[in-house]
């Protein structure tokens, strides 16, 4: 019988600069694990499914908490709560996508405690790996949720490569449709990566949902003002309204002329790929024209070309449809 009532004993560190945090992940690379809010991280303590011998506690990093305007746009520590980032002036005004994101995840309680760091990078959700199976993401030669006997509604409909869990997280298409940076620090250094490469699914490796190592640190996330004050459009569904991971979300930034022609575009859906996946295929369908409820509903449907869904899943297929048409549809009104 399975004791989840005692989490098993690690060596805590705090550390209150980014250089000492760097320092200690590089020193333990990966038995350390790294903590902020700990929304996710006591569950997996707690199942005694994750027995990390180092944790570092990041939470009391003052540098990587708060949001910045920048000549360029906006810059969020990725120690900022889900709660600032829902109740910023600056975010509310010229990027409410990101407002909109954040006030969706969860419930009050998680969001005063849960960062934007901790929600991008979070690991997947499927309830096969988080019981302790010893599936292909936890190292073993099986999918339990690739069955004809599984329970997979909550499971990808695209891109799955042994494993068909979902990126469980709201903020990650809101990162897309924005064409966020993600700054990472380890002990060689500064990079920043493009979201859309800062999520990596399991062709590249299982064992991660982004491209971190688990020596680097998310520091921090720039948002380019090219996309301030464009017009925005995000929506969940979940089983409930409250306390719940999507079963498919969307984000959707559009930019059009006075005249309601759109210029740009950049959509991503959650909930349907190990990654948040961009319909590439909706932004071109809409380029150059005025949106109507024809022209939405037919980027809706192409997004869906090459679901390969589960045995009960398929309802994320005009799920996913309807989203992307209501984000384009709506996001113009």
């Amino acid at each position: 019988m399975m004791i989840k009532d005692v989490i098993p004993g690690f060596e805590l560190f705090r550390p209150t600069t980014v250089a000492a945090a760097v320092a200690l992940l590089d020193q333990h690379k990966k038995v350390a694990w790294k903590i902020a809010g700990g929304n996710d991280s006591l569950s997996w303590f707690k199942d005694r499914i994750k027995r990390p011998k180092v944790v570092v506690d990041i939470s009391a990093i003052a540098e990587m908490k708060g949001i910045k305007e920048t000549a360029d746009g906006i810059e969020i520590g990725a120690l900022t709560t889900l709660t600032d980032i829902e109740n910023n002036a600056v975010v509310k005004k010229s990027y409410r996508l990101l407002a909109d994101a954040a006030g969706n995840v969860a419930s009050p309680q998680i969001r005063n405690t849960g960062t934007i760091g901790g929600n991008v990078s979070q690991d997947a959700r499927c309830w096969y790996y988080r019981s302790g199976l010893p599936c292909y993401r936890a190292g073993g030669n099986t999918c339990f949720a690739d069955t004809p006997e599984a329970q997979n509604r909550e499971h990808a409909i695209f891109d799955a490569n042994r494993c068909v869990a979902v990126s469980p997280s709201d903020m990650a298409p809101a990162m897309i449709a924005l064409d966020a940076k993600m700054v990472i620090r380890g002990a060689k250094g500064e990079r920043v990566v493009p979201a859309e490469e800062f999520f990596i699914g399991p062709r590249i490796d299982i064992t991660r949902m982004t491209q971190m190592q688990p020596e680097e640190l998310l520091v921090a996330i720039r948002i380019p003002k090219e996309w301030a004050g464009a017009r925005f459009y995000f929506e969940k569904v979940a089983d409930r309204n409250a306390w719940d991971f999507p079963l498919v979300n969307v984000a959707a930034a559009v930019k059009t002329d006075a005249g309601g022609v759109v210029q740009a575009s950049r959509v991503a859906v959650g909930g349907v790929s190990c990654t948040p996946r961009r319909v590439g295929v909706a932004e071109e369908t809409i380029k150059g024209k005025k949106v109507d409820q024809e022209l939405a509903q037919l980027a809706g449907q192409s997004v869906t070309r090459g679901a390969r869904p589960l045995n009960y899943n398929h309802y994320k297929v005009p799920l996913m449809a309807n989203l992307v048409m209501r984000s384009l549809r709506d996001a113009v009104a």
